[in-house]
């Protein structure tokens, strides 16, 4: 039996990542500020990085707690090792991956099973991976 979920509250605010559920994008998290909390449970949150189909302004959406986690904390790498999990920031979010090879000293290529690619990335666009699980980030191994 699986342990109940801790409910997490998010604030007006709150910097928090959010979970893409559209085709071809499954997966990948966005950087994003809570604007607030509706009655009805939901968020509406205001993407860092998205645009409206405009481009005029930020995209603002309303998403289900379930589609939301708080900001990863920074976890401090100077290298990654082969196999390890890592997201990758690719096309304006982060994307889980797995690091395949290096190149040099401060490049790495990093496959995604989601999509059966692999692509090299500075070290600077990849970060340690973690999971948000029951409200807390713990370090993926």
């Amino acid at each position: 039996m699986r342990p109940p979920r801790k409910k997490v509250n998010f604030r007006p605010g709150d910097k928090v990542e959010v979970c893409s559920n559209e085709e071809g994008f499954f997966g990948s998290y966005y950087l994003a500020t809570v604007v607030s909390a509706l009655n009805t449970g939901l968020y509406v949150v205001r993407y860092d990085t998205l645009l409206e189909d405009d481009e005029s302004q930020p995209l603002t959406v309303t998403v289900f707690p379930k589609e939301l986690r708080s900001k990863p904390p920074r976890i401090a790498a100077s290298s990654f090792a082969l196999y390890q999990r890592v997201d990758a920031f690719d096309n304006d979010g982060w994307w889980v991956g797995e690091i395949t090879g290096k190149v040099g000293h401060n490049h790495y290529y990093v496959y995604f099973s989601t999509t059966h690619e692999e692509i090299l990335y500075p070290a600077s666009a990849i970060r340690v991976h973690q999971e948000w699980i029951n409200g807390q980030w713990i370090r993926s191994n």
